[in-house]
């Protein structure tokens, strides 16, 4: 899906004069074991997740070929790279939501039917950052509006040095998948205790962005984890 949809839409952007086109993908992109935090220049420098391999190849396939448009017909598409989302309009769903929506409605449930612990995947270790999705949405502005003098370098139109016209975006720093729960739990107002499940797999040991790149143009995130949590659960609250 996520081929067919790329392909079409950057040549049809192509084809109509699209000045500006930002590209979508996620972390997943990045190596299994790349280097913490996570540079762009770490794009195919090693093996992918294989759970997550499918989608990477897809949006890398899609950054390849902005890269290709903007050296061949001299197009302006960028490729963002968000970390972890969460924020309003989450999809809570019990069994494929991701995991802060996921939590949120577990901890909630466990909390109305006083439930004595919730039980976790994994030993609670991995290490996961997240950026809240307004925050997600005002960068990705931000990007889209710079002048060209600060744009265009961005899109490796005149290079072939492995720099992809790439940039991420995060908050820059990452918290255990313990300490998420436990924030989460404060939040909801869950009072009994948690348990991890060993045996269930941990995941990726950590995936940390480098954002060191967007930083230095002038953008950070603002909203810190308490405060995009509280405004997720009532968000949840009001469906």
């Amino acid at each position: 899906d996520n081929l067919a949809i790329q392909t079409n839409i950057l040549h049809a952007a192509y084809k109509t004069g699209v000045k500006r086109l930002l590209f979508l993908g996620s972390s997943c992109i990045y190596p299994k074991l790349a280097p913490q935090p996570m540079k762009e220049e770490h794009l195919l420098t090693s093996e992918l997740e294989p759970t997550n391999r499918p989608y990477a190849l897809a949006k890398i396939a899609g950054i390849e070929m902005c890269w290709a448009y903007n050296r061949q017909y001299k197009t302006q598409y960028l490729a963002v790279m968000p970390t972890n989302l969460y924020g309003t309009g989450d999809n809570y769903h019990p069994e494929n939501s991701h995991v802060i929506p996921a939590m949120i409605r577990r901890f909630h449930e466990a909390k109305l039917s006083g439930a004595p612990s919730v039980a976790l995947w994994g030993t609670g270790t991995p290490k996961r950052e997240f950026l809240y999705s307004e925050d997600m949405a005002d960068a990705c502005v931000y990007l889209m509006n710079l002048p060209d003098d600060k744009f265009v370098p961005l899109l490796g139109q005149d290079r072939n040095d492995g720099l992809p016209p790439l940039m991420n975006i995060g908050v820059g720093h990452d918290l255990s998948i313990r300490e998420l729960a436990e924030t989460v739990k404060d939040v909801v107002g869950f009072e009994g205790t948690l348990e991890f499940d060993a045996s269930k797999p941990d995941g990726t040991p950590r995936k940390l962005m480098d954002v060191g790149r967007l930083n230095a143009m002038g953008w950070t995130a603002t909203t810190d984890m308490r405060s995009g949590l509280a405004t997720a659960y009532r968000d949840f609250l009001s469906r």
